[in-house]
């Protein structure tokens, strides 16, 4: 079907979610899994008609599994437990973020072994394609039993309570059903359980991490390969015969890059008999600690496809004869690759730091002092480095590893938790400091390209650098950097460099992919 994503039987990538929660893919609940999801809920019914004792569908829930519930209370039950559990504090996530939240749940639960009605599921639907977001905070879930509080906020406005989104302001989501007609649902045996348990909260933060890596990836490699024509480096260490003598995917693809990006250089040309042996780490190794956050970045996008297409909840129903409690709700497997990249993230803004200080020293022939011709009334490019120096040190301050802890909950029923929700949240904030740092080195390498004027880059960085001037001015003397800074990272978030490389490779016909291209792909 074209245009249409099929719930519960289409492959979910990343780039699927994303493009379901821009509305550029129509998720549908697909004829099969309509089947499936009804034989399970038929499973389930059984279960309570035979009062047969199965977790969480007829007994209390964690430590009150062994207290039995009648099946005239099965329908409160299922209520409480979305009120009871709605405790998350802290500022709300993001619309995208908890949007996600509802797409991932939506490809989980049909796949049909969590017992839930289509018609609870249908109720879903119709909030992602009005857009019509629950307000989800962003504080409570130690990632086990799944995300169970945010998760709690989330479905809370299929029982007419909590809030939902409306015109970008908290609104009692009783108010908006009414709006549109709908009554609030009576939810049935084991829905609410299902609802909660999961990492959906963990995932859809995880999905924005490898969206908005990748695109600090690319703009790295960009803005090294212009700060690297800007202090006269060598391209020697981006040849592909180095990288085929250790050949991690990472580092050969970013050789590439910047391979490509320099090819047939004036600049490059002007100083290849220099008496300069070799570069600064932060030139020679971008191969090396560029590509190794590739390989973090992609070992988690592979990790997350796995999630974004399981089974997370518990009790798990296989017929009714046959339930599983077991532990697929458990955040670990994406808590440590997430607790990785936040690393890798941060170690990409460190050598980006180190370009911005080397681009200032006044060392490399042509470059003035702190990037100004007139420095003493000017500071010049001083106290930009500063900023990035902070960034980079709140980074590494916030690189503990949040899984690394665990703290019984729900009287020692769930003695052992993911802490993956707090890995997602921090490793995003980090990704958003490098943003940044990145942004800083983007005005130093600019400013530092300049100086190599009248010399000729290739077209590629010369399109770069053309775009940033459209933008932001050369700086002869002092002014609010923070006007700058805040412009070039406009830049970066909407992925404007690297937009500006697609153009030019297409229109100049450079081929500009290797055997892992579609592999740092999110599609």
């Amino acid at each position: 079907m074209k245009n249409k994503f099929l719930y519960g039987e289409s492959h979910l990538t990343v780039g699927k979610a994303l493009k379901i929660c821009s509305g550029k893919l129509i998720g549908v609940i697909g004829e099969q899994a309509q089947i499936n999801i009804e034989k399970c809920k038929d499973a389930v019914d059984q279960i309570v008609h035979d009062q047969k004792i199965v977790y969480g569908i007829n007994t209390g829930f964690g430590p009150l599994c062994t207290t039995l519930i009648s099946e005239a209370d099965t329908a409160k039950l299922q209520s409480n437990i979305l009120q009871s559990h709605s405790v998350g504090l802290g500022e709300p996530v993001s619309k995208d973020i908890a949007k996600l939240m509802m797409i991932l749940k939506m490809q989980s639960l049909c796949f049909g072994f969590s017992g839930i009605r289509l018609e609870t599921l249908e109720r879903i639907q119709w909030h992602i394609q009005h857009n019509i977001i629950p307000v989800v905070p962003s504080q409570g879930s130690v990632g086990a039993s799944g995300d169970l509080a945010p998760l709690a906020h989330l479905f809370l406005p299929l029982i007419g309570l909590g809030y939902v989104w409306h015109n970008n302001k908290p609104t009692p989501s009783e108010k908006i059903l009414s709006k549109h007609n709908l009554q609030p649902l009576i939810l049935g045996p084991k829905e609410g359980l299902a609802l909660i348990n999961g990492t959906q909260f963990i995932a859809s933060f995880a999905i924005k991490v490898v969206e908005e890596l990748q695109n600090c990836l690319d703009h790295a490699d960009i803005i090294a390969a212009m700060n690297l024509e800007a202090m006269l480096g060598s391209a020697q260490p981006f040849l592909p015969e180095l990288h085929e003598l250790r050949p991690y995917a990472g580092s050969k693809y970013v050789a590439q890059r910047m391979h490509k990006m320099l090819e047939g250089s004036e600049i490059l040309k002007s100083h290849e008999h220099c008496a300069r042996v070799q570069d600064q780490y932060s030139l020679r190794c971008i191969p090396q600690v560029h590509g190794a956050s590739r390989n973090a970045w992609l070992h988690l996008k592979q990790l997350l496809e796995i999630e974004l297409n399981s089974v997370t909840d518990n009790p798990v129903v296989f017929s009714k004869d046959h339930t599983i409690s077991g532990g697929n709700f458990h955040g670990q497997p994406l808590a440590l690759p997430l607790d990785y990249v936040a690393v890798a993230a941060a170690e990409l803004g460190n050598i980006s730091d180190r370009r911005i200080y080397f681009s200032l020293e006044g060392k490399i022939e042509g470059l003035p002092k702190l990037l100004m011709a007139d420095t003493g009334l000017n500071s010049g490019f001083m106290i930009p480095q500063y900023t990035s120096a902070a960034l980079v040190s709140e980074n590494k301050s916030l690189c503990f590893p949040a899984s690394a802890d665990s703290i019984p909950t729900s009287l020692g029923q769930e003695d052992h938790v993911s802490m993956g929700s707090i890995s997602a949240r921090k490793t995003l904030y980090i990704i958003q400091n490098l943003q940044k740092i990145l942004a800083i080195e983007l005005i130093c390498a600019a400013q530092g390209f300049d100086f190599r004027r009248p010399l000729k880059s290739t077209k590629i960085l010369n399109a770069c650098h053309d775009y940033v001037r459209m933008k932001i001015p050369k700086v002869d003397e002092d002014r609010v950097f923070a006007d700058d800074i805040n412009i070039a990272l406009d830049i970066i978030k909407n992925h404007k460099l690297v937009q500006v490389v697609n153009e030019v490779t297409k229109k100049e016909h450079i081929e500009f992919k290797n055997e892992s291209h579609e592999v740092f792909g999110i599609y």
